[in-house]
């Protein structure tokens, strides 16, 4: 009721306050909105993909399906690697924590199956919140049948196998530094392993399933989607594991044999294509087991107190196992040179088959302090250029190199390639080092050309020269080497073919005509120094070398051979060195006494395997040994044809068209 006529004067300050409350609550509403529109706003729009992620990640469970790795195949189509199916054993501390499961029993089992330390499976067994702890990568069949016998048996749910795939070497060791090998996740870590990986890899595939909030595969639901692996392409390679073989077998006996202290390599080419045949360093190593080094090796590091500096050793000696020396190492070549500084004079006109030259076993050369020596102190006298090249004359090639010049020298030596790379198909390929043109120029200083001439104080990669004299061999065509000729899709389709690579025509037909006669010469006849590579019934060319190492020791030689077969017609050429032989094995240390040999027999077995029929010569037929074959139930004239061919007499006794028995008898 009104007091004195006035209405309740509690009113009205209500009514303000009630308004207030009312605006604010409007103010407070659209402002809480406006946040609300901005936090929905950056959630729908802004970061739509990263909470959709988020909640694709909560509500589904991801398994890979990993790609099978290509094959590598030899040029025969022989397996040089091959992935197979293998299994990943892991763990679920989530799960085994869940279902109370005994982690000392599951450790102990795994401990012994797989060969794993029992505290680390249960050091990763106390990670509870995790899902998945790798026990062992890629174990084969039969070890992950008794891991799965075991889930089974106790009927575990915190222990699983997944499959994945394991890369296998059938060769072993064979050609080891240029198959290469994968590393623990399925990457290529070296050689044609490595170079080709984005070609073997493949890409994985995955499958998605809804899961639980707990995690597990929600079962009876109609989400799953399978996305398939993509597998990895075949590469073929230009590497024959029989003359592979062949090289590596030899290598390691001349190592052996000569006591070599720090290894050597051997290299076989075709030189009218390019085509890597074969390529050995050292002693390789297995494919299968590529970090385990040789027990002696093992043996020094042992030795190491402090770890890091173990490790560190350990490291170096693995890389040093692993590296590929043929493309990755420069040496000095020695007279093996020799070849390339008579090509080059030849074609350039300064010397012919006439040419003379003398030799005191000294000769002053512009800017040495001291008189340049031959390799005989006592001089070879007068020599004609097919005499310097068998002899091996080191003052008859400092004036070969002399009537060149420099800069001529040095524009053939681009033209042979020797300032370049090959660039072969191999990772790690290093290049020759060399003098500047302004001191190879120097017309005051004539050192550099003379040591030049026969294979001195500048380095180049055993691929670099045995690629140069290919271009001596092969008619004077430089050609591009390579171990890959082909790559073929998952699905067979052709990805790629090697071609032969013709970089330039450095000499002329004629040019690599004589020189083939004269190094043909420095092997078949008694006073070349490339004698012991001689075999009966096949025509070899080729050339010594001898060469002190740069830095080392007074006694530190790399001896060397690069022969080539037919000589008349060549198409195969070896080149081999053997890095610092020991001087107690009773052979003179040249290359003449060491590589030669063993380069003949690698040629020698070589082209009898690719069908290379022996010729022999009157005189050689006197003393060579043939293997009779067996030939009867043959015709007649069949086998006289034959037997002729072999070099051997023949005489029919008796009257028929078939062979029924024979003298000597077969296999005789």
């Amino acid at each position: 009721m009104a007091k004195n006529g006035i209405k309740n004067p509690d009113r009205r300050p209500n009514k303000i306050l009630l308004g207030r409350t009312l605006f604010l609550m409007v103010v407070c509403g659209i402002l809480a909105f406006i946040v609300l529109g901005v936090k929905l706003y950056n959630v729908m729009v802004t970061n739509h993909e990263y909470y959709e992620r988020m909640a694709v990640e909560q509500q589904t469970r991801e398994t890979t399906v990993t790609a099978k790795r290509g094959t590598i195949y030899d040029t025969n189509g022989n397996i040089l690697a091959i992935s197979a199916t293998a299994y990943n054993v892991f763990i679920s501390p989530y799960e085994i924590q869940k279902y109370n499961e005994d982690v000392a029993v599951i450790a102990k089992k795994l401990s012994t199956v797989l060969g794993v330390d029992y505290n680390t499976i249960i050091e990763r067994s106390k990670k509870t919140e995790s899902w998945y702890e790798v026990v062992a990568r890629k174990v084969d069949v039969d070890v992950a049948d008794k891991i799965r016998e075991f889930i089974d048996e106790n009927e575990l749910k915190g222990v699983h196998i997944e499959e994945t795939s394991k890369r296998y070497y059938p060769y072993g060791d064979l050609a080891s530094n240029v198959v290469g090998f994968v590393g623990g996740e399925g990457n290529g870590l070296e050689g044609v392993e490595a170079g080709y990986d984005e070609y073997l890899k493949g890409n994985d595939g995955k499958i998605i399933r809804l899961s639980t909030a707990s995690g597990t595969d929600m079962l009876f639901t109609d989400y799953e989607y399978y996305y398939d692996a993509e597998n990895g392409g075949d590469v073929e390679l230009t590497i024959d594991v029989n003359i592979q073989n062949i090289l590596e077998k030899n290598l390691q006996q001349a190592i052996a044999d000569y006591g070599v202290q720090k290894g050597g390599c051997a290299i076989a080419m075709d030189c009218k294509t390019g085509a890597i045949k074969g390529m050995a360093c050292n002693q390789g190593y297995d494919l299968n087991n590529p970090w385990e080094l040789s027990e002696s090796v093992q043996a020094q590091l042992d030795l190491i107190e402090d770890e890091d500096e173990r490790n560190a050793a350990r490291s170096e000696a693995l890389n040093e196992m692993w590296r590929n020396r043929a493309i990755s190492e420069t040496y000095e070549p020695g007279s093996v040179f020799k070849i390339i500084t008579l090509a080059s004079a030849l074609e350039d006109g300064v010397v012919d088959e006439n040419s003379s030259f003398y030799c005191g076993g000294q000769m002053d050369v512009l800017g040495r302090d001291k008189p340049l020596n031959c390799w005989r102190h006592s001089g070879h006298g007068t020599l004609s250029l097919k005499q310097s090249v068998q002899q091996s004359c080191n003052c008859a090639f400092v004036q070969i190199g002399q009537r060149i010049g420099a800069e001529r020298f040095y524009d053939y030596m681009a033209a042979f390639g020797l300032f370049d790379k090959t660039g072969v198909d191999l990772a790690g390929e290093t290049g020759s080092i060399w003098w500047p043109e302004s001191v190879f120029f120097d017309k005051s200083n004539l050192s550099q050309l003379a040591a030049a001439s026969f294979g001195q104080t500048f380095t180049v990669t055993p691929l670099q020269v045995i690629t140069a004299v290919s271009a001596v061999a092969n008619g004077g065509n430089l050609v591009k080497p390579y171990v890959v000729s082909s790559i073929k899709s998952n699905t067979g389709e052709p990805v790629y073919e090697a071609e032969t690579t013709a970089v330039r025509q450095v000499v002329s037909a004629e040019t690599s005509r004589i020189c083939c006669e004269m190094l043909e010469a420095n092997v078949s006849e008694s006073y070349g120094t490339g004698k012991n590579a001689a075999v009966a019934g096949y025509s070899i060319g080729g050339k010594t070398g001898t060469s002190e190492k740069i830095g080392g020791r007074d006694d530190e030689y790399i001896v060397s051979f690069c022969g080539f077969a037919p000589a008349n017609n060549a198409n195969l050429v070896i080149l081999l060195l053997l890095d610092t032989p020991s001087s107690g094995t009773g052979v003179y240390i040249s290359g003449g006494s060491m590589a030669a040999p063993v380069v003949g027999r690698m040629l020698d077995e070589s082209l009898t395997y690719l069908g290379f029929e022996k010729q022999y010569t009157d005189e050689q037929k006197s003393f060579v040994d043939v293997m009779v074959t067996d030939y009867v139930g043959e015709s007649v004239s069949s086998a006289k044809s034959a037997i002729e061919k072999t070099g051997l007499n023949v005489k029919v006794v008796g009257e028929g068209s078939k062979v029924t028995a024979q003298l000597p008898s077969a296999n005789y």
